[in-house]
């Protein structure tokens, strides 16, 4: 059976959506960069490629990876879509190293893009009518009253705040690792980690052309004291400790990796970044969502035959602090080995795009390091969860 490798990975820099960088700059617009990028730094020519799979979460309809195919210069390749909210990008890269195991496709292209500043406005109404939700957000109809609570349109109560009421979590604690993640991060982009894995997107702001060329999310200034001021999200509901500074960014990216078979990488002289080793994606309750982080976990480490003691690297997104806080105490982490360059809370989450964000930043450690063990695992809107391992080649 043909192994699957990495042989580029690539992503935009995040932006703050709406008032961002990206703010302007439409996802076809994205997309159509990193998957062209990943195609270049691959080693590839665009023919060479069996199909694009890219996510897409609250984008309205549409295929983002067939445009992409075509605007990058595949008009053969097709093009498919994937929503599995936050996993989207997981799942797609999953889907793209299936593919290639099976021996029935050589090289697919796989990622996600995310703009929240453009979402359509047809997401402001509610599934099933056209009656609009206040405030312009998305309501799922997999919650009720009974599994979800009050504000059932929002989902620190889901992600954030059952999480931490079910593993017994202090406002404290998850204040703290969000400084610790715009610490990390602010630190990783002062040391160039990110240099290898960036590609810069041309933008027109106000009149004036520029480059985007790095991550804008993470905040210098923070301070557990500063953290510890905000006000809860639903003061509402007594002892709420979800507030915006131990929550994940509104963000926009795109993130693409080449997913190609090792015989191919072997004919061709391919330098792979790492290989894919497992996938994985679970259900689990709606009003535990958070907790879907810990399940994929489990699950793709036994279908890798792995321990959580085994593995060097953990990106754990953090949609809410609360996720790898309780992830880390599920499975004894090191936390030194978690979000070592900051996660959602500073980097930012790009829905559709994280999940590839995440691997792309991990494919090229692991190829920095030479060894080593690398997982990815996150939750998802619905009661949902997506993990992936990576492997030094």
């Amino acid at each position: 059976m043909p192994e699957a490798l990495i042989v580029s990975a690539v992503r935009t820099p995040i932006a703050t959506s709406y008032k961002g960088s990206l703010r302007e700059t439409a996802p076809e617009t994205l997309a159509t960069l990193v998957v062209t990028e990943a195609v270049r730094r691959s080693g590839l020519a665009p023919s060479d490629f069996d199909d694009v799979i890219l996510a897409e979460a609250l984008a309205g309809g549409g295929d983002l990876a067939r445009y992409a195919a075509v605007a990058a210069g595949m008009p053969r390749v097709p093009g498919q879509a994937v929503n599995r909210h936050c996993a989207g990008s997981l799942t797609a890269v999953g889907n793209a190293a299936a593919a290639v195991r099976s021996g029935m496709e050589h090289a697919v292209i796989a990622g996600g893009t995310h703009s929240y500043s453009l979402n359509p406005s047809l997401m402001s109404r509610v599934p099933g009518s056209t009656d609009t939700v206040d405030g312009g957000r998305p309501t799922f109809p997999y919650y009720t009253d009974e599994t979800y609570g009050p504000g059932d349109d929002d989902t620190t109560l889901s992600v954030g705040w059952n999480v931490a009421l079910e593993r017994g979590l202090s406002r404290d604690e998850m204040d703290r690792w969000a400084l610790r993640s715009h610490q990390r991060a602010v630190a990783a982009i002062d040391a160039g980690q990110f240099a290898d894995e960036l590609v810069p997107v041309p933008v027109e702001l106000d009149g004036e052309q520029r480059l985007f060329a790095s991550d804008e999310h993470p905040r210098r200034s923070s301070t557990l004291e500063k953290l510890a001021s905000l006000k809860p999200l639903h003061p509402e509901i007594e002892g709420f400790a979800i507030t915006a500074g131990n929550a994940s960014g509104v963000n926009d990216a795109a993130a693409a990796l080449a997913v190609v078979s090792d015989e191919l990488a072997t004919e061709q002289g391919l330098v792979p970044l790492a290989r894919i080793r497992a996938w994985a994606a679970v259900g689990v309750p709606p009003h535990l969502t958070g907790l879907g982080a810990i399940d994929a976990a489990e699950l793709v480490l036994k279908r890798a035959g792995l321990a959580a003691a085994d593995v060097d690297l953990w990106e754990i997104n953090e949609a809410f602090a609360s996720v790898p806080v309780a992830a880390v105490r599920h499975f004894g982490l090191d936390e030194d080995k978690v979000n070592p360059w900051g996660s959602g809370c500073s980097l930012g989450h790009p829905i559709a795009a994280s999940g590839a964000r995440m691997l792309t930043t991990l494919a090229h450690e692991l190829r920095r390091r030479g060894r080593g063990i690398a997982v990815a695992t996150m939750c998802a809107a619905g009661g949902q969860g997506g993990a992936v391992v990576l492997e030094a080649v």
